[in-house]
């Protein structure tokens, strides 16, 4: 920190003026985008997808809550994991205060994960979570949008597909295996599931309208394109240090109950 550049009132104004610019181009690029999101073609749904809920078995229509437009995480929780993903944890955090604005604009937001519901229910009571999750455990929602894999390539019906799901057709090639990042094989265990099952799970989101009796799909998103959900990432871009996930922390990011307590799997700790 102490090497770094030094400069006067004057200096700091000057260059930070520059950047403002900048900053000002990126927010009408960003607007401009959000028009061209909004302007997709939708997609008619026509497969009956079924959810487990605390509520029931429910349709696609019934988890938008009466409400037209409905926002899907994906939440990675696979089937034999037991406990939700960390990066994912960290991201949902800030859902439930979100949740009473979107819903003031008639969207309904929740998560769906593949995992039964009973394991995804334990993890939200030791989260502190009050968010709706649904479980796909028993339907092809996940293979359908991208986010899970099938043991079978071609079973896969993948919209766009993710990146943790292409890697996970790919975990037969040593090579590959040898050269995934530190954080793979640590949120597998954290997640207490093998490299493979945790690969054979993506994060992303999806958005749907409903008009009517029909629901349709909007828009998909994965990877890093979810990143707008990350609270946190937006505000360490802006500390002089940034994310500094190349320096002595590494690959930081925890459950909010696991900061310098170590990690647990037990997702009803």
């Amino acid at each position: 920190m102490t090497n770094h550049k030094i400069g006067t009132r004057e200096e700091w104004l000057a260059a930070r003026l520059d950047l403002l610019k900048e900053e000002k181009e990126l927010t009408r690029r960003s607007d401009a985008l959000a028009r061209r999101r909004q302007d997709l073609p939708w997609v008619r749904i026509a497969k009956d997808y079924r959810f487990e809920t605390d509520e029931g078995k429910v349709s696609l229509a019934d988890l938008f809550k009466g409400r037209s437009q409905l926002v899907v995480y994906h939440f990675m929780f696979g089937p034999t994991y037991t406990a939700g993903c960390p990066t994912c944890s960290a991201t949902v955090d800030s859902f439930n205060g979100v949740l009473p604005h979107l819903e003031a604009r008639d969207v309904t937001m929740i998560c769906i994960s593949r995992a039964p519901l009973e394991k995804l229910l334990a993890y939200r009571r030791r989260m502190g979570w009050s968010f709706n999750w649904a479980s796909s455990y028993e339907c092809d929602f996940n293979f359908d949008f991208g986010v899970s894999a099938a043991e079978q390539p071609n079973e896969v019906t993948s919209l766009l597909g993710s990146n943790e799901v292409a890697a996970f057709r790919l975990l037969g090639d040593q090579q590959f295996r040898d050269n995934l990042p530190p954080t793979v094989a640590q949120n597998a265990s954290a997640s207490g599931t093998a490299v493979a099952d945790y690969l054979s799970e993506g994060h992303g989101v999806s958005v749907f309208a409903r008009d009517g009796g029909s629901v349709y799909h909007c828009y998909s998103s994965y990877t890093r394109g979810t990143e707008f959900l990350m609270s946190y990432y937006p505000i360490l871009d802006r500390t002089p240090k940034g994310r500094d996930e190349d320096g002595p922390m590494g690959t930081w990011v925890r459950r909010h109950d696991e900061y310098d307590k170590g990690t647990s799997n037990d997702c009803c700790a």
